[in-house]
């Protein structure tokens, strides 16, 4: 019997098939072929329509998108019950007053006595050694400080050669000042201001007129002053304990003819808890990766799974559970398998920071904390390697098959998941270099990236600066004042990196 009788559903025998003209043969064989091509394309649309669903179902909580980009009816938070406290502040709260200046930064104190009893109306004398303060905040209208070198130009008498006078070497032939230079590039780095807002306050705020070229030149002067200073953080960086690190795309034209290629531009950073460095390149490969943390990195890097940090150890490794979070719940939305595979590894997951909170506020020791990520270990890993078991055709893009790819991944670096738990100082998410990529994203959102080269080294170097003065509590406007003023006078350059005594990040010996 042919097999097309048979999709059919039509039972005939050898016999009769024999009997059959061969034009009604042809018929069913090419209506067999169309049931076989109809059933794949039925098959594919499933696929199609199973992907579209999972896409359509994106949110911040089963992906790597922000939380700006949820749809509207996702949803926001989990619910919590109602608590039965007011709002404000609670019973026994500790009050915050408002924040007042040593009297010796006043620059005028009045005392106010009462001259009579609010009571009875009786004369009072006396002196009060603790008065009430209240002080009034006020800035004066600013008017910046214009020094005027008038360069004489005199004729000589024995050979009429016109000579004109020169700047003294202490001033800058710019014509702006230090401070002028710093504030323009506070405004654009720290505020992530535009180069046409900038230019509009120096104008309404400081009364300082000035061109966007102008505006450009003096934050490339910046740019430069903290050359060395950014190297030295980058060098403290590659040689600390513990690196978090995280990529995010950044374009850069090619208004100078330095991406020809049009080639994306990535903006990679790599954190410690008192020293960051940014850097833009026009790539997202390894090579990329290892010019971030060094050839030689040592410590131990805290990132997420993506290839291009596969050239360190795994036992050098810490990858991201907020980022395995997410995979998780992706898995479980799946429907048939994929939902119970991915159920069983998010309430694992859960298990683990419910154990991991404890021994943040100290109510569990690591050994025990130790000790019982052992049978969640396991658990998971049965849960990942019962979706790895599963047969898949190399090009099938079914909801199963996305989880068991999924799963085998994971499992190849399943032993970089738990060096947290014997590592002190190392924690379970990469969220710190996430934080600290966030203001770059604005910056992003705000500029459109750079347009030059030289732009793209001015927003990693100012953002060096920035989240690295931040963690140590250091001025901006202060520090960017002191590297223009040293770089005027050919001084030293102020330093980034903190000071031995301040500083709770344990640092490797350079190889």
């Amino acid at each position: 019997m042919d097999e097309n009788c048979l999709a059919y559903g039509i039972e005939i025998s050898d016999l009769d098939w024999e009997k059959t003209p061969a034009s009604v043969k042809q018929l069913v064989k090419k209506m067999g072929q169309h049931i076989k091509q109809s059933e794949k394309e039925l098959t594919d649309l499933k696929a199609q329509q199973e992907e579209l669903l999972e896409k359509n179902n994106r949110t911040s909580k089963n992906s790597s998108s922000p939380p700006s980009l949820d749809p509207p009816n996702a949803e926001k938070h989990e619910k919590k019950n109602k608590s039965a406290k007011k709002r404000g502040g609670q019973l026994g709260h500790k009050g915050h007053s408002r924040f007042l200046y040593d009297e010796s930064e006043c620059s005028s104190v009045f005392n106010h006595h009462p001259e009579n009893c609010r009571c009875c109306g009786e004369k009072l004398n006396g002196i009060d050694a603790n008065p009430y303060r209240h002080q009034i905040v006020e800035i004066p209208p600013i008017k910046p400080i214009i020094v005027e070198h008038r360069l004489h130009q005199i004729e000589c008498q024995q050979c009429d050669t016109l000579t004109r006078a020169k700047l003294p070497q202490d001033v800058h032939p710019s014509g702006y000042g230090v401070r002028v230079v710093a504030l323009v590039t506070v405004l654009s780095g720290l505020y992530r201001h535009s180069q046409r807002m900038v230019q509009s306050a120096m104008v309404d705020v400081f009364g300082i007129n000035m061109s966007l070229g102008t505006v450009n030149n003096l934050r490339l002067e910046a740019s430069k002053k903290k050359e060395s200073a950014v190297e030295s953080a980058k060098i403290y960086v590659q040689n600390s304990r513990v690196v978090g690190a995280d990529e995010t795309s950044f374009a850069q034209g090619n208004v100078d003819g330095c991406n020809d290629k049009k080639s994306q531009g990535w903006l990679w950073v790599a954190v410690t808890p008192l020293v960051t460095y940014f850097q833009i390149t026009l790539s997202r490969c390894s090579d990329a990766a290892r010019n971030l943390l060094g050839e030689n990195f040592s410590g131990i890097l805290n990132s997420d799974r993506y290839a291009a940090y596969n050239w360190v150890g795994l036992e050098q490794r810490q990858l991201c559970w907020a980022h395995l979070k997410r995979e998780f719940i992706k898995i479980s939305e799946r429907p048939g398998v994929s939902s119970e595979i991915g159920n069983a590894l998010v309430k694992q997951q859960e298990k683990l920071f419910e154990l991991w909170h404890r021994v943040r506020d100290g109510t569990l020791k690591r050994c025990e904390f130790q000790l019982l990520v052992l049978e969640i270990r396991n658990s998971l890993v049965l849960s990942l390697q019962e979706a790895a078991d599963y047969e898949i055709g190399s090009q099938e893009k079914t909801p199963l098959a996305k989880t068991v790819r999924t799963c085998r991944q994971i499992l190849k670096v399943e032993p970089a998941l738990w060096l947290f738990v014997a590592v002190e100082g190392v924690e379970p998410t990469n969220n710190a270099a996430e934080r600290a990529i966030r203001p770059a994203v604005i910056w992003r959102r705000t500029s459109f990236g750079s347009q030059t080269q030289a732009g793209s080294r001015f927003v990693q170097r100012m953002l060096t600066v920035v989240t690295t003065l931040k963690s140590q509590r250091r001025n901006v406007l202060d520090f960017m004042t002191s590297a223009v003023s040293a770089a005027r006078s050919n001084s030293s350059t102020p330093s980034l990196l903190p000071d031995v005594a301040d500083s709770s990040d344990q640092v490797i010996n350079a190889a």
